[in-house]
This record gives structure tokens, sequence and C-alpha cells, in this order.
């Protein structure tokens, strides 16, 4: 990467991170596109070489934090070597959820839904910016042991359910405090993988 390209790089980053900053602690409604530029100590006109508005910029952050989280658990799904399907979204829900409780700021931000933008679309329509999310899914999908239908209809349902549902039983305590509420959680996403199954790729080939 020549110098103009890093330099490039460092400012988005820049902005990114500022926004992010002020979005987590002002909120979203009271910052404004001069406040982010000014901590960032960037110019304006270099805000919008990257972003069209302060919405755009927040929507990129939410898919950035998102993919962040999911890559990031199934790193440590991979190095824990979790087998079974059931056990591998089961393991990343987990982590996803540990590392929200820990980081109240970043659960507000992303919001109840973790499939909210790029990764919404990703789920659907298979194209988007976060699609090695996507890619790391069917991967795991393929790996196991049994043939599964509708699966991307499987994916997304399970990872609204731990969105949504998460989101209430981590910050309201509803229905259950978290830690009471994933033996529920996990029980319905092995019910939901559970009926997605058609049979064992062995009695597939035979």
């Amino acid at each position: 990467m020549g110098k103009v390209d890093e330099n490039k790089k460092q400012k988005r980053e820049a902005l990114l991170n500022t926004a992010y900053e002020l979005f987590t602690t002002k909120g979203t409604n009271a910052t404004a596109i001069s406040d982010i530029v000014r901590q960032a100590g960037v110019a304006k006109g270099t805000f919008y070489l990257y972003f069209k508005d302060k919405y755009d910029i927040k929507n990129k952050l939410v898919a950035h934090k998102t993919s962040d989280l999911f890559q990031k658990a199934g790193r440590s799904m991979r190095e824990a070597q979790v087998n079974g399907l059931e056990n591998q979204l089961i393991f990343i829900i987990d982590h996803i959820i540990n590392t929200l409780v820990k980081d109240l700021p970043l659960m507000n931000f992303i919001s109840k839904n973790l499939v909210m933008g790029a990764l919404r679309n990703t789920l659907l329509t298979g194209e988007s910016d976060n699609s090695e999310i996507y890619d790391e899914f069917i991967e795991l999908v393929e790996e196991d042991d049994y043939s599964y239908d509708n699966v991307d209809v499987m994916l997304f349902t399970i990872v609204e359910l731990a969105g949504s549902a998460g989101y209430n039983s981590i910050l309201y305590q509803e229905p259950l405090p978290i830690e009471e509420y994933k033996t529920f959680l996990y029980r319905t996403v092995r019910l939901i993988i559970e009926s997605h199954r058609i049979t064992t790729k062995e009695e597939a080939v035979s």
C-alpha cells in the first residue's frame, strides 16, 4: 500500500472511530458531521469522500462492528475445535452475547437486531460487503454431517432470534436475565436447526 493510500485509510479509520465514540456517548441525533470531523482532525470535505452523511457512516459502523463480532466468535470457535453445526452456532451466539454483556455501549449501538444492515442483506440475498460472514456460515453447514433445507431461512431465523431476544434479556432481563435465559434460547436454536435437517451426508450418498 502506497503512502497516499495509507493516508486515506488512516483518515477513514479516524472518522469511523470518532463517529463511534460520539454516537455511543452523545447519541446519533445529537452528533453533527462538524463534531465528527473536528474531533477526528480532518476537513469536512474529507468526510464526504467516504460517506454520504452521518447515517451512512453509522450504517457502515454497524456493519463493521457486527462483522467484527461474528469474525471473532468464529475464530474462537475454530480454535476451540467445536464440532457439529448445533454446537458451533451456539458457541458463536454465546461468544457474541458474552461480548455484548461486557460492552453495553456496543450493544445499544448495534440495537436489538444483529442482522441489521448489510448482514440482513447477506443472509437474504448472499450479496453485501459482509458476505464473508455468510460464506463462513455456509462453510459450517457444508462441513456438517447432515444436509439441511432452506439454509438461508434457517440462518436468518437463528440470528434474528438471538439478536432480538438477547437484546431484551441483556438490557431489560426480559423474560429472564441472560444467564438464565441462555438455556431456553439455545434449546430453541437447536430445535430450529433440527427442523431444517434432512438426512446425514452418508445416507444421501447411499
